[in-house]
């Protein structure tokens, strides 16, 4: 767990350090080659640096220990932060949506290879840190990782727009299209719509997990089939799972036979914990409650 968490930090820390690069180019190259396009994008990257540090801090916060007000763990940390970077990536898109149609009814700008070139390093660059960035989330299944992912995956479609609509401008302007000096704001429009799809998806996945949300039914079924295979279930009452950030708590009840001692029923309980902790590596805990069955009454099926 140990490890899983370190190459998080740094992913985050890689992504951090990226940002503040990125958003220097293009701000300073938006400035000096008057490319709103290019400008808009910088300040947007801001916006990233906010919603990266945040991340970098919960996922520092969600390693500390259980404490006396936190008896679960600080895992939430990370959802929190994640729920964060979905509200900055709505205002990008609306930032990104309202310079793009603004653009439609203003001269349009002229187009620099120099512009080009620098939205295609941050769409080459971008596109790098995203699929770093997705895999180490989904291998340490964090929610703050795989945050950054996604808003790295909001700034590809924001610089594949720059790329386009700077390329459809330059084009333009050697064949005399009229027409292709507004592809820059028509790909914002498009991207801003993009970026919103990306944000609704994370913040309801935030959501879900602060209201204890259940997890995925295939994984209780999993549960439920471990459970089978220990003879000593005889029914199983309810089986529920819920995220706590990087890390999931299961809380099962079945029925036992009601003559078993305390030892047994302890012995069981930590048998049925191991099978679940070694099956998925992601449960950190697992709540046990043994309710009595009765010779006679209705048990699982034969195994």
């Amino acid at each position: 767990m140990a490890d899983r968490h370190h190459s998080g930090i740094l992913a985050i820390w890689i992504s951090l350090i990226s940002n503040i690069v990125l958003t220097l180019i293009k701000i300073g190259a938006g400035l000096i080659l008057a490319s709103p396009v290019l400008l808009a994008d910088g300040v947007h990257n801001a916006g990233d640096i906010i919603a990266t540090v945040a991340a970098l801090t919960s996922s520092m916060v969600s390693k500390k220990p259980a404490d006396d007000d936190h008896p679960y763990g600080h895992g939430k940390a990370e959802v929190v932060a994640s729920a964060f970077v979905a509200v900055i990536l709505v205002l990008a898109a609306f930032w990104i949506g309202f310079q793009s149609i603004s653009a439609l009814f203003e001269p349009p700008g002229e187009e620099s290879w120099l512009a080009l070139s620098a939205a295609a390093l941050s769409l080459i660059w971008k596109q790098a840190l995203y699929l770093y960035t997705i895999k180490i989330g989904k291998a340490t299944n964090s929610k703050s990782v795989l945050a950054t992912a996604y808003d790295h995956l909001a700034d590809v479609y924001a610089s594949l727009a720059a790329v386009i609509g700077i390329g459809i401008g330059l084009l333009g302007d050697h064949m005399n299209w009229e027409w292709a000096a507004y592809g820059d704001p028509i790909a914002g429009i498009i991207v801003s719509l993009l970026v919103l799809k990306l944000a609704y998806g994370i913040g309801r996945e935030s959501v879900d997990i602060l209201m204890e949300h259940n997890v995925a039914s295939e994984k209780l079924a999993h549960y439920e089939d471990l459970l089978r295979t220990d003879k000593n279930v005889k029914r199983i009452d309810r089986v529920r799972a819920r995220e706590h950030g990087h890390y999931i708590i299961v809380d099962i009840r079945v029925g036992v036979r009601n003559d078993y001692t305390i030892q047994q029923g302890h012995d069981i309980s930590k048998h049925l914990k191991k099978l679940i902790m070694d099956f998925d590596p992601d449960v950190i805990e697992v709540m046990i409650h043994l309710n009595p069955w009765e010779a006679g009454e209705p048990e699982l099926a034969s195994r």
